[in-house]
C-alpha cells in the first residue's frame, strides 16, 4: 500500500499512514546514490580531525613571540581545547533537538555554514579572547554536525550496509587527522611562512574544504523516514521512488526484490523533550547505561589522551614542535584503517561482540602501554607504534558508539539521543580530561604520565564490560525493528 493511504487496520484515523518506505530503503544495494550520501554527508568527520589535530600540533607555535596572538602552549590545549568540547557538546543538543524537529537536510546544511563561518574567524584571531571565542563556535557547528549527519546516514543506507559505513565514515576523522598533521609541518616551517601567517592558512583551509563539501552536501535528500513521520508522506515516497529508478538504472530490474514489510504510523510535526527523556531513561534503560558508557570511555581515552600526545613527545622524548605532526600522522593512520578493516565484521560477526572486543582489547593494550612506559622501555616510535595499535581496536569501538547510539532508539528521538550522549560522554572526557590530563603529562612525571593512560584503559575495559552485558544484535535489522518508532500503531513488519 503507497504512503498517504489509510490502512484498513487503523480506523481510517487522521493522520495514520502505513508505508513501506523503510523496508524499500533497506533493500537497495549499494549504487552511486549511496557513494554521493556518503561523501555529502560523511566527509566532514575530515574537517573536525583537522581542526582538533592542527590546533594541538600548533599549540607550540602560538605560544612563540611573533606568532600574533599573546596565548601560552597550556592556555591552546587546555582552555581552547575545553572551549571547542564545550562548544560541541551545546552545538550537538542545540542542533539535535531542531534536527529531530525541522528536518536532517536543513540542520546539516546550517551546520556547516556555523562551522564555515566559525573558522574563518579563528584564521584572522587577533587576541586571547578572539581565538578562545570562535574556538567554542567551531566546536558548536561541529557539535551539531554529529547528531544531523549520524541519524541522516543511519536512515539512508540499507540496514546491511549500515554498521560498516557508520564506522568508516566516524573513522575518516582520523584522515583529517592526518591531514592536519603533514599540514601542520608545513605550516609550522618558517622558511615558508611568517610565524603569525602559517597557522592561519590551516584554518583557512578549513574553510575552502568545507566550501567544496557543502557543494556536494547540496544534492543529499531529506530523510525520507523523517518526512513520513511528519506528516510530508507523498514527499517520502516520491524521493525513494526516484532513488529506486537510479539504482535499477545502474543495476537493473532484478536488483529490487519486494520490501519486507510494511509499517503504520500515526504522523505527527514534532516531540517534547518530556517525552524524549522518559523513552530514553524509562522505556530503554539498559541502552541508555550502554550509550553512556561507550562514550564517556572513548572520550576520555581520545580527548584526555590521545590530542595530548604531542605534549607527551616534546616533554618525554625532547621531539622538536615542529615534527610531532611525523608522529601524530601514523597514530592517526592506525586510527583509520581500525574502523576500514574491522567495520564489516560489525554487519556480520555482530554489534555485541564486535563492540566489546574493541573496547576491552584497547584497555587492555593501553594498560600494557602505561607499563612499558613506567619501566622507560620505550623511545618515541615505540611508543608511537604501542597507540597505534591500541587505537587501531579503540578507533572502531569509538566509531561504533555513535552507531550504537544512533541506532538503538526510536526514530524520532535519534538525533535527540545522538546529541545527548555525544553530549555527557565529550563533557566528562572532552572537557574534565584535557583540564585534568593537561596538568599530568606536562608535569614532566613519568607517574602522572602513566596515571592518565590508566584511566583511559580503566574506562575502556569497563565500557567494553558494560557491551558484553547490554549490547543490542542491530547487525542486518531495519531500524524500526531495532527500536519501535514513537508513532507506530502497529508493529513494523
Amino acid at each position: 500500500m503507497s504512503l498517504g493511504q489509510q490502512h484498513p487496520g487503523t480506523g481510517g484515523a487522521p493522520g495514520t499512514v502505513t508505508t513501506a518506505v523503510p523496508a524499500r530503503l533497506d533493500r537497495l544495494p549499494w549504487s552511486r546514490w549511496h557513494w554521493m550520501v556518503v561523501i555529502g554527508l560523511g566527509t566532514v568527520w575530515i574537517l573536525d580531525g583537522l581542526e582538533v589535530t592542527v590546533v594541538g600540533n600548533i599549540a607550540g607555535r602560538l605560544s612563540e613571540s611573533g606568532s600574533g596572538l599573546p596565548i601560552s602552549s597550556a592556555q591552546v590545549t587546555g582552555i581552547a581545547a575545553a572551549l571547542y568540547v564545550a562548544g560541541a557538546c551545546a552545538g550537538a543538543l542545540f542542533f539535535g533537538w531542531l534536527t529531530d524537529r525541522f528536518g536532517r537536510k536543513k540542520l546539516f546544511l546550517v551546520t556547516l555554514a556555523v562551522y564555515l563561518a566559525a573558522t574563518a574567524l579563528t584564521a584572522v584571531s587577533f587576541s586571547t579572547w578572539w581565538f578562545f571565542v570562535f574556538r567554542f563556535f567551531t566546536g558548536f557547528g561541529i557539535g551539531g554536525e554529529y547528531a544531523a549527519i549520524n541519524s541522516a546516514i543511519d536512515e539512508l543506507i540499507p540496514s546491511k550496509f549500515r554498521g560498516r559505513v557508520d564506522l568508516i565514515i566516524n573513522g575518516s576523522f582520523w584522515l583529517g587527522a592526518i591531514g592536519g598533521s603533514l599540514l601542520s609541518i608545513v605550516a609550522l616551517d618558517t622558511d615558508l611562512f611568517a610565524k603569525n601567517v602559517g597557522w592561519r592558512l590551516t584554518f583557512a583551509l578549513g574553510v575552502v574544504l568545507g566550501l567544496v563539501i557543502l557543494l556536494v552536501r547540496r544534492n543529499v535528500p531529506e530523510s525520507p523516514r523523517w518526512l513520513f513521520i511528519h506528516g510530508r508522506g507523498e514527499e517520502a515516497e516520491a524521493l525513494v521512488t526516484e532513488v529506486e529508478d537510479k539504482v535499477r538504472a545502474e543495476h537493473g530490474d532484478e536488483s529490487l526484490p519486494p520490501p519486507a514489510g510494511e509499517i503504520t504510523i500515526h504522523q505527527r510535526k514534532s516531540i517534547g523533550f518530556g517525552e524524549i527523556a522518559r523513552t530514553v531513561f524509562r522505556s530503554y534503560p539498559r541502552r541508555t547505561t550502554l550509550g553512556l558508557a561507550l562514550f564517556i570511555g572513548q572520550a576520555f581515552l581520545y580527548n584526555a589522551i590521545t590530542f595530548g600526545f604531542g605534549a607527551i613527545l616534546t616533554t618525554f622524548y625532547d621531539v622538536p614542535t615542529g615534527s610531532t605532526g611525523y608522529y601524530f600522522a601514523i597514530i592517526a593512520a592506525g586510527n583509520f584503517i581500525g574502523p576500514l578493516l574491522l567495520g564489516k565484521l560489525f554487519d556480520t560477526v555482530g554489534r555485541r561482540i564486535m563492540i566489546s572486543s574493541t573496547y576491552l582489547l584497547s584497555g587492555v593494550l593501553l594498560f600494557a602501554t602505561a607499563w612499558l612506559f613506567d619501566r622507560g622501555s620505550l623511545t618515541a616510535t615505540t611508543l608511537t607504534a604501542c597507540w597505534s595499535v591500541v587505537l587501531f581496536f579503540a578507533s572502531a569501538g569509538a566509531s561504533s558508539a555513535y552507531l550504537t547510539v544512533s541506532e538503538i532508539f526510536p526514530m524520532e528521538t535519534r538525533a535527540m539521543a545522538i546529541a545527548f550522549f555525544y553530549a555527557v560522554g565529550t563533557a566528562a572526557g572532552g572537557i574534565s580530561g584535557p583540564l585534568l590530563f593537561a596538568d599530568l603529562t606536562k608535569s614532566g612525571k613519568v607517574a602522572d604520565t602513566v596515571l592518565a593512560f590508566q584511566i583511559g584503559a580503566g574506562l575502556m575495559c569497563l565500557a567494553g564490560l558494560v557491551a558484553v552485558a547490554f549490547a543490542v544484535r542491530a547487525e542486518g535489522k531495519s531500524l524500526e525493528d531495532v527500536a519501535r518508532p514513537l508513532s507506530a500503531v502497529s508493529p513494523p513488519g
